[in-house]
C-alpha cells in the first residue's frame, strides 16, 4: 500500500514538472519567436545589416550616399548643383582681311564666379571677338562685355547684366589627388552643355604647348571643341579648374587640361582690381635641370635652375646674378618642382623681396632680389 502510494506521488511530482516547464517555458520561448519573426516581417530596419564591414574608406555602402543619389553611384547631385552655373559662349570674331567677307563664329564655355555676372572663360575663346554672346543654363541669352585677358595663363574675364545668376562654389585643386574622379562641363562642338567624366591623371603637368604659365591639371575626362572654359568639378560639384586643352589634336587621346581653380582665381581678383594680373619679374631666363650626382649629394639636393639669359638692367642684374649661376633654393624652399618654382617667382608682389640660394664655381651665394613689375617690362618691351 505504501509502496504504491509513493510510486502514485512519485508519478504525480513528474507530470507537475512537466507541466511547470511547458506552461513557464516553452509556451514563452515560443510565444517570443513567434512576435520577433513577426516584427521582422513588419519592420524590416529591425533586420539585421547585410553589409560588409571594413576600413577601406573608399568603400560606398548605400547608407552614405544622401538622398539625392540615385542607384549605387551617381554623380548626378554633383551635376545638379554645378551645371546651373556653367554657359555656353557664342563669338563672332574678326575678318581675317579686308576680302574676307564670311563673319567667323566661334564657340565656347565659361563659368559664373560671382551672381554679379562675372564669367571665366578662356583667352582663346574670345580673342578677337567683335561680338559675345552668353547663353545660360535656364535658356537665356545676355551680351558679354571683355573685362581682361590674360594670354600667359589663357584667361579671360567677362561681364553680363542679367539677374538671377549662381555661381559656382569653388573647391580646393591642392587638397585633390590623383585618382579622384572628375566631371568636366561644357559646350562641346556647339550641341548643348553636356557632362562627361573620368579622374585627375595628373598634377603640376606643363606641356609647353599654350600657356607660359602651365600648371595644369591633367584628366581623362574628354574636353571637346567648345567645351574650352568650361568647369572641371569634383564628385560634389566643386570647381576644381577651367577646362582649357586637349592633345586629341595630336592623336592623344583621353588627354585634357584644366587650369587649377586657385590660379584662375587669382587671375580673377587681379584683373577686377588693376585691370590686369600682376605678376613678380626678376628678368632673368631659367630652365630646369639636375646636378651632378657628386654635387648633389653634398648639398643633399637634385633639382634645380641654371640662369641663361639677364635682361640687361633687370632685377637680377641689377642684384649681381650672373649666367651660369646654379640656383636650388627660392626664398628658403629646395626646387623640387619647376612650375611650383616659377610660381613662387610670379606670386610675389612687385617691390617685394625674392631670396636665392646660389652655386656658382662651387660656392653657395645668398642674393636678395627686388621683384619687378611683369605687366611693366612687358609694355616696355623688355619681355617678349
Amino acid at each position: 500500500m505504501w509502496h504504491n502510494l509513493e510510486s502514485r506521488q512519485g508519478t504525480n511530482v513528474k507530470e507537475s514538472t512537466k507541466t511547470i516547464f511547458i506552461d513557464f517555458f516553452l509556451k514563452p520561448v515560443a510565444v517570443g519567436l513567434f512576435v520577433a519573426a513577426v516584427l521582422l516581417l513588419v519592420v524590416p530596419e529591425l533586420r539585421p545589416s547585410t553589409e560588409i564591414q571594413t576600413d577601406d574608406p573608399m568603400a560606398l555602402r548605400q547608407s552614405d550616399l544622401g538622398s539625392d543619389w540615385s542607384g549605387a553611384v551617381s554623380y548626378a547631385s554633383a551635376v545638379s548643383l554645378a551645371a546651373p552655373s556653367v554657359v555656353n559662349i557664342y563669338t563672332l570674331k574678326e575678318r581675317r582681311s579686308a576680302n574676307d567677307n564670311v563673319p567667323r563664329t566661334s564657340l565656347g564655355s565659361g563659368v559664373i564666379m560671382q551672381s554679379d555676372g562675372i564669367i571665366l572663360t578662356n583667352h582663346h575663346v574670345i580673342d578677337g571677338a567683335v561680338r559675345i554672346l552668353v547663353l545660360l543654363y535656364d535658356g537665356r541669352e545676355a551680351p558679354a562685355t571683355i573685362i581682361g585677358s590674360d594670354p600667359e595663363i589663357d584667361l579671360a574675364v567677362l561681364k553680363i547684366n542679367i539677374g538671377g545668376l549662381t555661381p559656382i562654389t569653388v573647391g580646393e585643386p591642392s587638397q585633390a589627388r590623383i585618382g579622384d574622379v572628375v566631371l568636366a562641363i561644357g559646350n562641346p562642338s556647339g550641341i548643348g552643355q553636356s557632362v562627361t567624366q573620368g579622374i585627375i591623371s595628373a598634377k603640376g603637368r606643363n606641356i609647353q604647348q599654350r600657356n607660359i604659365f602651365e600648371n595644369f591639371i591633367q584628366t581623362d575626362a574628354d574636353i571637346n571643341t567648345g567645351s574650352s572654359g568650361g568647369a572641371l568639378i569634383d564628385a560634389y560639384g566643386n570647381l576644381l579648374g577651367i577646362n582649357t586643352a586637349t592633345l586629341n589634336g595630336t592623336g592623344a587621346y583621353g588627354i585634357s587640361f584644366a587650369i587649377p581653380a586657385d590660379a584662375a582665381e587669382k587671375v580673377l581678383q587681379d584683373i577686377l582690381q588693376f585691370g590686369r594680373v600682376v605678376r613678380g619679374w626678376l628678368g632673368m631666363t631659367a630652365s630646369p635641370g639636375f646636378l651632378p650626382e657628386n654635387i648633389a649629394d653634398q648639398l643633399g639636393i637634385s633639382q634645380i635652375f641654371g640662369v641663361t639669359d639677364l635682361t640687361k638692367g633687370g632685377p637680377a642684374e641689377k642684384a649681381g646674378m650672373q649666367r651660369g649661376d646654379i640656383i636650388f633654393k627660392i626664398n628658403g624652399a629646395f626646387v623640387t618642382d619647376p612650375a611650383a618654382s616659377v610660381s613662387q617667382i610670379v606670386n610675389v608682389s612687385p617691390g617685394q623681396p625674392i631670396k636665392l640660394s646660389v652655386l656658382r664655381k662651387d660656392q653657395v651665394r645668398q642674393f636678395s632680389i627686388i621683384a619687378g613689375d611683369r605687366g611693366e617690362a612687358i609694355a616696355k618691351g623688355l619681355l617678349q
